[in-house]
């Protein structure tokens, strides 16, 4: 069975065209916006610069991840240290003084001279970055290893607002643009595919906000369907663009 389809949206009188086209210019303006703003809003959230995907595990999940230099000591890394010599240090790096304590003369051994003394032989920025282990040549390369991260995930009353924000907003927007593709003299089983490509990657975007606070496993879906639902729109929005403007053959399905 063939449907006859009109010319799609490049049949619209030109005002229709022009204010149908800067609506889905911002729309798509909007998605790259929203884009950025994620990486604003969580890259700090698991206490190191720039985001990763710990940031978006501690915002939903919460994280707590030791100090690396710490467990690396609890561990009898290296054999060689003295017993007396790795409590000082692990003493230290479990205390609130980690930066003011490195180098203070105040203490009877400073961890600054354990460090250089019996950790420098194998953990210069040279022979770290040749063997992809971690420098202790300076405090920078030390601090950033020295740290306990305990990041507590978003309240949940807050993520509840979140949701009844942009489930409402997101899900309303994506029907929009979906009505919109469907007026188009693009075939409806392409259209239908994209749709299904939006949907479920916004079902499973903020399903995993929830999810994600009983197992960190579900970030990745958080993540994964955050893209494939801005994708999808982005594809239609794309769709609805193209027909406003260049006339198509009528649809055949």
């Amino acid at each position: 069975m063939k449907m006859e389809w009109g010319g799609g949206l490049s049949t619209l009188p030109l005002g229709a065209r022009l204010g149908l086209t800067g609506l889905c210019i911002v729309l798509l303006g909007g998605l790259a916006a929203s884009f950025q703003h994620m990486i604003y809003h969580y890259e700090n959230r698991d206490e190191r610069p720039e985001f990763s995907v710990d940031d978006v595990v501690g915002a939903y999940h919460g994280l707590n991840s030791p100090s690396l230099l710490k467990e690396a000591l609890e561990n009898g890394h290296p054999e060689t240290l003295p017993a007396d010599q790795r409590s000082i240090l692990i003493e230290w790096l479990s205390g609130s003084r980690i930066v003011e304590d490195y180098d203070s003369l105040d203490l009877e051994i400073p961890p600054a001279e354990i460090l250089d003394e019996q950790c420098l032989q194998c953990h210069t920025r040279d022979l770290a970055e040749s063997q992809g282990i971690p420098s202790l040549e300076y405090f920078d390369d030390i601090k950033s290893i020295s740290f306990s991260r305990e990041v507590e995930p978003t309240p949940v009353k807050i993520l509840a607002a979140s949701t009844h924000a942009h489930a409402l907003s997101m899900s309303v927007q994506g029907m929009m643009v979906l009505l919109l593709a469907l007026l188009t003299a693009w075939p409806t089983r392409r259209i239908g595919w994209i749709c299904a490509l939006m949907g479920l990657g916004l079902m499973g975007d903020i399903g995993g906000w929830w999810l994600a606070r009983y197992s960190p496993s579900f970030v990745m879906l958080i993540m994964v369907s955050g893209a494939a639902y801005s994708v999808g729109q982005a594809t239609l929005i794309g769709s609805i663009l193209l027909d406003l403007w260049r006339g198509k053959k009528p649809r055949t399905d």
